[in-house]
């Protein structure tokens, strides 16, 4: 297929990369320049990206960059035409996703959103887990390119289904590692070794993917970033805007929430969320 690919971060680069190594035409475009993928052409604008494509492929770090690269100056929009798919692999609230897609709509392509979860790791060795919402027409079409960058897509159903199934993922993500963080914190100040509270939590029912992770990299204190904690302090106000919107309280995300608010007044913005460990143990008095 003839692809653009829109945004070359840290999950978008190794997926236009994949997706240049199975043999697929790939222009890629990034806002800020010097970032090159491999057997792909570089494109100055989105619109140059998207020019006769089959598909038009975003991974960028909000609504306010998606609304951008569709509708900007020299956004996709500009060149789109009936047949087109895009599809959207940002994190962004739900009814503006459905907004997006009816104005693509509007000039004869389709939209799906098809937000991803797996990481760093994940996007680079192509196994990543597509949550897609979209027509089952389109959604067929781009099975492949699934393949390529995934080892998984769920289809939850129509469009902006996939972005709200996405926030709800990682919602859990949050609550679980805070968890994680302050049992931690506790056990640590209570004279547990750090690594036997993660060899006991990794071999009883409490288990979980989030843990086995990011307990790793929290024990040699190695946050560099594979979901920078601003990304995930994003999400978690999509999620709260969400649940404002529909009319449910989320009282222990609220908490969260004060956690990374001061994550990033510490500074910690582009670490790895897995940073926010070290607020619970400031406000514990631990170094």
């Amino acid at each position: 297929m003839k692809i653009a690919f829109l945004g070359l971060g840290i999950m978008g680069r190794p997926m236009a990369a994949n997706l240049a190594k199975a043999g697929n035409e790939v222009t890629v475009w990034n806002r800020t320049s010097g970032k090159d993928v491999p057997g792909a052409k570089k494109a100055s604008t989105p619109a140059e990206a998207a020019e006769g494509a089959d598909v038009v492929w975003m991974c960028v770090a909000d609504t306010k960059a998606v609304e951008q690269v569709l509708f900007g100056a020299n956004g996709v929009e500009q060149v789109l035409r009936p047949g087109v798919i895009v599809v959207d692999s940002s994190t962004i609230l739900p009814t503006a996703s459905k907004e997006f897609a009816n104005r693509v709509r509007g000039k004869g392509a389709d939209f799906v959103d098809a937000p991803i979860t797996g990481s760093k790791i994940g996007a680079e060795q192509g196994t990543l887990v597509f949550i897609v919402g979209g027509s089952d027409e389109s959604v067929k079409k781009l099975e492949p390119l699934f393949a390529v960058m995934g080892k998984q897509f769920i289809r939850v159903g129509e469009q902006g289904l996939g972005e709200a199934a996405k926030i709800g993922m990682n919602l859990m993500i949050a609550l679980i590692y805070e968890g994680f963080a302050e049992a931690l914190t506790l056990t640590t100040k209570l004279g547990v070794p750090r690594e036997k509270l993660v060899e006991l939590v990794q071999a009883s029912m409490i288990r979980s993917g989030v843990t086995d992770y990011k307990a790793p990299f929290v024990l040699k204190k190695d946050y560099s970033p594979n979901f920078p904690l601003r990304l995930m302090h994003k999400d978690i106000h999509l999620m709260l805007d969400a649940a404002k919107a529909a009319g449910v309280r989320l009282p222990g995300l609220e908490k969260v929430e004060e956690v990374y608010a001061e994550s990033v007044k510490a500074g910690w913005k582009d670490l790895d969320f897995a940073a926010t460990v070290g607020v619970i143990e400031k406000m514990s008095g631990l170094s």
